[in-house]
């Protein structure tokens, strides 16, 4: 499943992410999205897991906890065109 995770402090990353996530079950792939030239975080970012039960889990906790000093924003990412968005 794949879960979009916003509200991402500019100084977040990838590592993070996966640490946070994979106490809730198998961490696929996590990508924090930068802008293209300056590389700065844009704030969001996606976490994959193979697992629904899992993904469901991780969502329900993460949703609003305080990472880096901001308070995520994590559901499920839907498809949309070639890129993803969330719910």
């Amino acid at each position: 499943m794949n879960i979009f995770v916003g509200n991402l402090a500019p100084e977040t990353t990838e590592v993070q992410l996966t640490d946070l996530f994979k106490a809730f079950g198998q961490v696929k792939s996590v990508q924090v999205m930068r802008e293209m030239f300056s590389g700065a975080s844009k704030g969001f970012g996606f976490v994959e897991m193979p697992g629904k039960a899992h993904s469901l889990s991780a969502i329900a906790a993460l949703d609003g906890k305080d990472l880096n000093g901001k308070p995520l924003r994590v559901n499920e990412a839907m498809a949309r065109g070639s890129g993803m968005r969330h719910r």
